[in-house]
């Protein structure tokens, strides 16, 4: 990405989430004038951020240059964004650290043989490794009876967000489906901010922004995020209504790669579920060991 369309993804973001601030949330008065559009005015951002209208006005036009530490940490203060937002704001403002990691995601994926062995025995419970993109890189026999087989597709369809937005079983699947899309858009907006010369990352974006209305929404909403815990509500073919806790944990020498396990309240009808699910999974002809079913991530 040249670094005119890096000034404009800057601009755009910030767009964003001044147009999701309202006066009152950080304690400017509203005198009740009528509002065009939703949101701060850039006189008010500028304002709290303590730069000039002309210089914010720029930096959402897509002209700003060289944008320093001090005004990048005003301007997030005043925007009142989070750590994650923090993150993804200097990766946009600071080409030169990103053009650095940018030659990674070129690499091809790998993921170690050890992991594997670990979702292996990680047996009751659900779990997978998602890597770059949101690309499924290692699953285990659990996550593959709640989830789907993902051994049964083309490496290039092993993506939680092309599942989430082309997959009829996995509109199925969430029963909070609007959640779960944010949640996905923003972690790959996340991602597109470290790495925008992703050739994958262009194709995916391209691929979803023609197929689907409602990925197209959402990206144009440049929110970021990065849900490392919760709860998913499913709802499985076979077993009905599932409540499943998720936990994501990092690896420390691959930052690209996480590792989320899934788990059901103890004595809860999900418990029972996923006790069905495995004993189901187990004894299905042909079942694959976990962890085995995907060759692709050790290529």
């Amino acid at each position: 990405m040249d670094q005119s369309n890096q000034r404009t993804e800057l601009g755009e973001f910030l767009r964003s989430c001044r147009a999701r601030l309202l006066p009152e949330d950080v304690g400017l008065p509203d005198y009740g004038r009528h509002r065009r559009v939703p949101g701060l005015r850039r006189e008010e951002l500028a304002q709290l951020a303590g730069v000039s209208v002309a210089y914010y006005t720029r930096l959402e036009q897509g002209q700003g240059q060289n944008v320093s530490a001090e005004v990048l940490d005003a301007l997030a203060r005043a925007l009142r964004l989070d750590d994650t937002q923090y993150t993804h704001l200097t990766h946009l403002a600071q080409p030169k650290a990103r053009k650095r990691r940018q030659s990674q995601s070129h690499r091809p994926e790998k993921v170690r043989p050890e992991l594997l062995t670990m979702l292996d025995a990680l047996d009751g419970v659900p779990a997978y490794i998602v890597g770059r993109r949101q690309d499924v890189v290692g699953w285990n026999r659990m996550a593959r009876a709640v989830f789907g087989d993902f051994g049964a597709l083309p490496p290039q369809e092993r993506n939680l967000v092309r599942l989430v937005f082309l997959d009829p079983a996995a509109a199925e699947l969430y029963g909070d489906w609007e959640c779960r899309a944010c949640e996905v858009v923003s972690n790959l907006r996340l991602y597109a901010g470290q790495y925008p010369d992703d050739p994958q990352l262009s194709a995916l974006v391209g691929e979803l922004s023609v197929k689907n209305a409602e990925f197209r929404q959402l990206w144009a909403e440049h929110t970021v995020a990065n849900k490392a815990h919760g709860a998913k509500q499913l709802r499985h073919p076979l077993v009905g209504a599932l409540t499943l806790s998720f936990e994501t944990l990092g690896f420390p020498d691959n930052p690209e790669q996480s590792l989320v396990v899934f788990h059901a309240e103890p004595g809860s009808a999900s418990a029972d579920a996923l006790r069905l699910l495995g004993s189901w999974e187990a004894a299905a002809p042909g079942a694959a060991p976990s962890g085995s079913a995907s060759p692709s991530a050790k290529a």
